[in-house]
């Protein structure tokens, strides 16, 4: 696996060899069961836990596992976490876990580990497994992959309304500022690409912290940012993206005591849906999964 974070010591971690997946479910988060598949809609799972993060807003590594396990194992239907990342990637595999390093809200070193080791677990070998970001053009892991698995935090974005899911893809065309006109309007195209298409096995927005307001090209502010301890994660990056919107623009709503659009609004998202036809846009269409924590849940 390539190294690309500062933070992370991910060669000696992938060193550390393949373990056991296990044939059990974590249940030490708080929640009920999950519940059967709604046969026509596409499914979203958001899971939350009040302790994911320390008092200094670091995520805590154990619950991150568990939280990205026990989505998994919702999203697949799965009866173990074992079979639910195989589910994901094959044994096979050559697998691109594509991140964020944005450095006010990267994806987080947890995470990535976290997904690292199923994908290991599952039997895909340390040299077949990338976690990369902004050169993923001249990675050859994400050269030849033909598994992708797609995690970045949401946050506002002065361009696209929001750093999405959809938008994390811009990295795969050598010149990102081709997709800025129309408040990155087609960003959708990106995912038709003969390198990115079909290839997305897991999507994963991460809520730790979400950043509902800001302004500017690179704003960033502690002040807009809170403690939402949540994960969204689907097949559908549309689908999962229009639920993080929700989210943030119920946030917006809170602490701004009115209707407070996002500006630019993000209509990459719904136009992936309505003029590309990459996933499901429209809530009335999502199967909405909610799973642990419910206090400030906001959807």
């Amino acid at each position: 696996m390539k190294k690309q974070h500062p933070r992370m010591k991910r060669r000696a971690f992938l060193k550390q060899g393949s373990l056991a997946l296990g044939g059990t479910l974590l249940f030490g988060l708080p929640g009920n069961s999950i519940p059967t598949p709604h046969p026509k809609k596409t499914r979203v799972v958001l899971i939350r836990h009040p302790e994911v993060l320390d008092k200094l807003n670091r995520p805590r590594a154990e619950i991150v596992q568990e939280m990205i396990d026990r989505a998994v194992v919702a999203l697949t239907g799965s009866t173990s976490i074992q079979q639910a990342w195989q589910q994901i990637v094959r044994p096979e595999d050559t697998v691109g876990i594509k991140s964020n390093v944005w450095r006010f809200l990267p994806t987080p070193a947890e995470l990535e580990e976290a997904v690292v080791k199923r994908v290991r677990e599952v039997g895909v070998a340390a040299e077949k497994i990338s976690v990369n970001d902004r050169t993923v053009l001249r990675d050859p892991i994400f050269r030849n992959a033909t598994a992708l698995i797609n995690m970045r935090p949401l946050r506002t974005h002065y361009w696209a309304g929001v750093g999405s899911l959809i938008k994390n893809y811009i990295m795969f065309v050598p010149n990102p500022s081709d997709y800025h006109p129309d408040t990155c309007a087609d960003l959708a195209t990106i995912w038709k690409l003969p390198h990115v298409r079909g290839r997305t096995r897991l999507n994963v927005l991460v809520m730790f912290t979400p950043l509902f307001h800001g302004q500017g090209p690179h704003h960033f502010s502690p002040q807009y940012i809170w403690p939402y301890r949540g994960l969204l994660v689907g097949f559908d990056p549309v689908a999962v993206d229009s639920v993080g919107v929700r989210i943030l623009q119920a946030k917006r709503r809170e602490y701004f005591g009115e209707e407070r659009p996002l500006n630019p609004p993000p209509k990459h998202i719904f136009l992936a849906d309505t003029r590309h036809h990459l996933g499901t846009a429209d809530p009335a269409k999502i199967d909405l999964i909610k799973l642990g924590w419910e206090e400030g849940c906001l959807i």
